[in-house]
């Protein structure tokens, strides 16, 4: 059997403002295309299909006209909910689905029925919420680790009675040692969030979701990552899915890179170097996330830095402390001054320059507003 792994495709979802809707419908015309050219028997997607559990009405289309374009391809579909997702909302009509071979897994209570595929058995372990279950389950602590080793414990007893049948198991949830992103939200429980890898020993394939960048945490246990970049702690990532073929005698896996609809590049510097280096001319397409190390705040920063670079999302500033750097603390620098003092270094700061008179009286005229209406209080 051939199959895709896919996970978090967080549809909706928006990158410092910048729509990404078309670039995750261009994901998904790359993702249709490599189950024709491939030959896919099965693909995987392993949680947080959306990005928020109400999704917009142009997201779940989206969604919609994938799952549609895959059951044309006579491709079987399995689709856990990840924690982005509301596994009510997801599961929606699932019995139905599973008619057309769209086998919708939201429901913890079902972890241990697995999909039926041509000699494989396709468990679909959802996003467990451990306070959500650890009744149910009787789980003897409220952790990830409590709730997926249970999830685990029924995926094995259903496995032993199906001698011969080789198991595949999709999870989202985050095992240890996998590298995280900024852009993954956490799922900590009482101070932690990992669940042991040994968990899934035994399993022919593992397709795991929840975490950003694609890694092996064993030869069968993978993340796909995330199809976009979500964050830009996400600068070196290689996006795609694994091509995984399970074969009678072990199994495969290559990766397939994803489109890429803009690269992103994390720039450090003082304004004047980043607008006039020349080694930076390749970067003046990409996505930039720039952060300013001038000892004074340039005035207009964004706006002149966007003229080399049009496609800047993000300023930051850590001005660098050189020799002279006024080292007081903040109670030091102020004692012993006025207000009008202390307010005008403040528009000193942020405007490059002294406050004009102009400013000086504005601000002096409401520190006196303040003390009028503290003594009438």
């Amino acid at each position: 059997m051939r199959i895709l792994h896919t996970s978090d495709w967080h549809l909706g979802r928006s990158f410092h403002r910048e729509d990404l809707l078309t670039a995750q419908g261009t994901f998904v015309d790359h993702l249709v295309e490599t189950v024709r050219a491939e030959r896919v028997d099965c693909v995987l997607i392993s949680g947080d299909v959306y990005d928020r559990a109400l999704p917009g009405v142009d997201a779940v289309k989206l969604c919609n006209e994938a799952l549609e374009r895959l059951v044309a391809l006579g491709v079987r579909v399995v689709l856990i909910a990840g924690n982005h997702d509301s596994a009510h909302r997801l599961g929606f009509g699932s019995a139905l689905m599973d008619a057309a071979g769209v086998h919708l897994r939201t429901d913890f209570a079902r972890v241990g029925e697995p999909v039926l595929l041509d000699g494989v058995a396709v468990y679909g372990v959802p996003y467990l919420e451990p306070e959500l279950l650890r009744h149910d389950w009787e789980l003897d602590e409220r952790s990830h680790a409590a709730a997926l080793t249970e999830a685990m414990r029924r995926v094995r007893a259903d496995a032993a009675t199906r001698p011969g049948t080789r198991t595949v198991v999709l999870a989202h949830a985050f095992v240890t040692g996998g590298e995280a992103s900024d852009s993954e939200r956490d799922i900590s429980v009482g101070g932690t969030s990992h669940i042991p890898v040994g968990v899934f020993e035994g399993i022919d394939y593992v397709a795991l979701g929840h975490l950003h960048g694609r890694q092996a945490m064993t030869d069968r246990v993978r993340y796909s990552g995330s199809p976009l970049a979500y964050s830009f702690s996400e600068e070196r990532h290689l996006k795609g899915s694994w091509l995984v073929d399970l074969r009678d005698d072990g199994m495969e896996a290559a990766f397939v890179e994803a489109p890429v609809p803009r690269r992103l590049k994390r720039l450090r510097g003082t304004l004047e170097d980043l607008l006039h280096d020349p080694a930076l001319d390749p970067y003046q397409d990409h996505w930039i996330q720039a952060t300013l190390t001038d000892a004074r705040r340039p005035p207009s920063a964004m706006e002149r830095l966007r003229r080399r670079f049009p496609h800047a999302l993000v300023l930051g500033f850590e001005p660098q402390e050189g020799p002279g750097e006024d080292t007081r603390t903040w109670t030091e620098r102020v004692r012993g001054r006025s207000e009008l003092d202390v307010a005008g270094d403040f528009v000193a700061e942020v405007t490059d320059g002294p406050a004009g008179e102009a400013e000086r009286a504005l601000l002096h005229e409401a520190f006196e507003a303040c003390r009028m209406k503290e003594a009438r209080a």
